[in-house]
């Protein structure tokens, strides 16, 4: 049976396209914030004298209060259901927070501001994700979240980001970057004040034999298996991601003596292949299934980390190599929004979404980058490749227990009973 909470007419196809390309173009731009940390971070630990271990809590303290605000707020959109309006706040307040990065003196100032930013940023991918399952049609579903979530993040947040940002911090120092950062959402901000529709269209039928979640009853998210296993993956998915991040580039230019220009560009062919595999990835799920394209995708990261520790050819192949290992990230709204909205009751996608990637946060983006930097310290910079091996492998096992969901596979194997597999 469908559900609404509005009694909109059903979107048209070109606003469907017009509200994904912009919620892609705003979460591309959050992570061109994210990220501009990271790529900077051979400049600002030398400034600013950090240790390993206070790299790996920078990467964490964001996590943390990205997973908290995400929860928070998906929950709390999902029962008022002003999505547009906090999506203009989120995105001036992360636009504001890459700002007093830049103006950080010390260890202090930089977490605080980091802190700040993934309070603003958490709350951002669940409810965009509430207003696609409202807007766009279930067939299209997963290529739309892919799309949504990846595209932009990694067009942006993973491949000029390093560019763009290594050079002017080269010419302009690193401060000036983060300024440089800061601009972009303000746009964004602008362009989805005036584009997108301050109630979204009337919801989609839910996917037949999907649970129904009554507001706030995170006891029930935890009877279905799908959830709890999303969960799970998010938690090691989301380490292997910030753990990348945080020391990739200190590997690169410190162990592996590339100078900051290559190593911009090594880092940009992973925004190069999670800009592709953001709608390559969920639109074969959609034709095949989630479940093969989840264990193959998370087994394909190992050889990102055992690329760059053991390759020692041209900087060519081994961006290659790192494209190919960082396929990895296109099965990340599967996990994070495509299954759990195609598991529960649509009108609370922004509820179990926020909930599976805030688990993901607080449990592997605050918890692992920190341990990591503590092993890195006590080793060497080896360690977090190490751990992010560990952490795919592991991925892909749990993700053989997932139950199917993607429509058309469903239906196939239905067939003419009619019968479902959803949970």
């Amino acid at each position: 049976m469908a559900t609404t909470d509005t009694k909109a007419v059903p979107a048209s196809r070109s606003y469907q396209w017009l509200l994904t390309g912009l919620l892609s173009l705003n979460f591309g731009i959050l992570f061109f914030d994210r990220n501009a940390l990271n790529f900077l971070m051979p400049w600002v630990k030398d400034d600013l004298g950090l240790t390993n271990t206070q790299v790996g809590l920078t990467a964490s303290a964001l996590s943390l209060t990205w997973a908290l605000s995400g929860i928070a707020f998906g929950a709390l959109t999902d029962r008022t259901g002003r999505r547009k309006a906090f999506l203009l706040v989120a995105t001036v307040a992360f636009s504001l927070c890459s700002f007093l990065s830049g103006l950080a003196s010390g260890f202090a100032m930089l977490i605080g501001a980091r802190m700040l930013m993934g309070a603003a940023e958490g709350g951002v991918m669940p409810v965009s994700h509430a207003m696609l399952v409202r807007t766009v049609d279930p067939q299209r579903r997963g290529v739309a979240m892919g799309v949504a979530q990846n595209f932009g993040s990694n067009l942006l947040g993973s491949f000029v980001a390093p560019v763009l940002l290594v050079a002017f911090a080269t010419a302009f120092g690193w401060r000036s970057a983060f300024y440089l950062a800061g601009v972009p959402g303000l746009v964004s901000a602008a362009l989805m004040w005036w584009l997108i529709r301050e109630e979204e269209q009337a919801m989609r039928p839910a996917v037949p034999g999907a649970r129904h979640l009554s507001a706030g009853a995170y006891g029930e998210i935890f009877a279905s298996r799908n959830l709890v296993l999303c969960a799970l993956i998010s938690i090691l998915l989301v380490s292997y991601l910030v753990t990348c991040w945080a020391f990739m580039p200190l590997y690169l230019t410190s162990v592996r003596g590339f100078d900051a220009q290559t190593m911009g560009w090594l880092m940009g062919a992973l925004g190069i292949s999670a800009t592709f595999t953001s709608f390559a990835v969920p639109g074969l799920s959609d034709v095949i299934g989630r479940k093969p394209v989840m264990v193959m995708m998370a087994a394909l990261g190992v050889i990102l980390p055992l690329g760059a520790m053991y390759y020692d050819g041209s900087a060519w192949l081994l961006a290659a190599i790192f494209f190919f290992g960082w396929a990895l990230t296109g099965c990340f709204p599967m996990f994070m929004a495509t299954i759990p909205s195609e598991s529960i009751d649509a009108r609370h996608v922004a509820t179990a979404t926020g909930f599976v990637m805030g688990t993901g946060e607080i449990l592997g983006g605050v918890m692992v980058p920190t341990l990591a930097g503590r092993v890195a310290d006590a080793t060497d910079l080896s360690a977090p490749l190490w751990i992010m091996l560990g952490l795919c492998t592991l991925a892909a096992l749990i993700a053989l227990g997932l139950k199917e969901t993607a429509p058309r596979v469903v239906a196939r194997v239905a067939g003419p009973l009619g019968l479902t597999g959803a949970t």
